[in-house]
């Protein structure tokens, strides 16, 4: 995934909030197809060569276009991010902007990214660990429980390239701020889910957080520190999730173990992406140096 969300970022500059959104559809139709293929696969020839299937499948279909048809940058073809040409006439073609890694590390824009990205990174995460268990504690049915994945999943697939516009047209800062506020949502809207109607409601609210942060991932560090080093960028953006992710499940498990019921923690923790979001809202800025996104400043 950091490979595509890499390409996208150096093939878009303009439209690239909705070209994540579009990549990130991949996303939720590997939710659709993998694990009923996975499930066939063990069935049929049992769980090691289900994987040796799956690991030759992905060969046979993404090896040869990648080989055969990909292109690191539009630089490579006298082109310019979002199929512009370069300049004629003799002119220089613009050089490739960005800060490096120790540059960007150093600036708060770096610091109030990772906040946030951590935010939801680790609350996503716990959501998805946790959902079945939350709902039942609270006396909603199993079945119902697990059948919220699927509204979630439809909403997650329709708001994508929603949410990569609204990147594309409205200051950055202030998406950025309105996913996490989604995610503050999500997290409190799980606590208050009493029947199948609610349940609705919260799955809806969690498919637009995945939303946000799918497009997200690829986004922000281009968007702010430039395309010309991207790929240690987006790696340490990673670093900072997965560590988010490995995190985040361990308060909701210590609250169903010496609790009894996850709800206060839940709603302590909506509050750590609302700080992330007025953060944002009030000091996130586009580090001097960094001129591409102008338009979205």
């Amino acid at each position: 995934m950091m490979c595509s969300a890499n390409l996208v970022a150096q093939w878009f500059s303009r439209k690239r909030g909705y070209a994540m959104g579009l990549m990130a559809l991949g996303f939720a139709a590997s939710m659709a197809v993998h694990p009923p293929l996975g499930q066939f696969l063990i069935t049929q020839f049992g769980w090691r060569w289900a994987w040796v299937i799956l690991g030759l499948l992905t060969w046979l279909l993404l090896l040869p276009p990648v080989l055969l048809l990909v292109i690191d940058k539009p630089e490579d073809r006298g082109l310019r991010p979002d199929g512009e040409a370069a300049p004629s006439g003799g002119e220089p073609a613009a050089a490739i902007d960005g800060l490096d890694l120790r540059a960007a590390l150093a600036t708060p824009t770096f610091t109030l990214l990772a906040a946030g990205w951590f935010a939801m990174a680790m609350l996503i995460t716990t959501l998805h660990f946790y959902q079945v268990s939350i709902l039942t504690a609270q006396g909603v049915a199993a079945d119902i429980a697990a059948r919220v994945f699927p509204v979630s999943a439809l909403v997650l697939a329709v708001t994508m390239p929603l949410v990569g516009r609204m990147f594309d047209r409205v200051r950055t800062r202030y998406v950025f701020a309105a996913g996490l506020l989604v995610m503050a949502a999500a997290l409190s809207g799980v606590t208050l889910v009493e029947n199948l109607a609610s349940a609705i409601v919260y799955a809806a609210l969690f498919g637009l957080n995945n939303a946000f942060s799918l497009t997200m991932f690829g986004y922000l560090m281009p968007r702010y520190f430039g395309r010309k080093h991207v790929g240690s960028l987006q790696g340490t953006g990673q670093l900072v999730a997965v560590i988010g992710a490995s995190l985040g499940p361990l308060p909701v498990g210590f609250a169903f173990d010496y609790l009894d019921s996850p709800t206060l923690v839940l709603r302590l923790l909506a509050l750590y992406p609302i700080a992330c979001a007025l953060a944002a809202a009030l000091f996130l800025r586009t580090p001097a140096g960094v001129t591409h996104a102008k338009h979205l400043e």
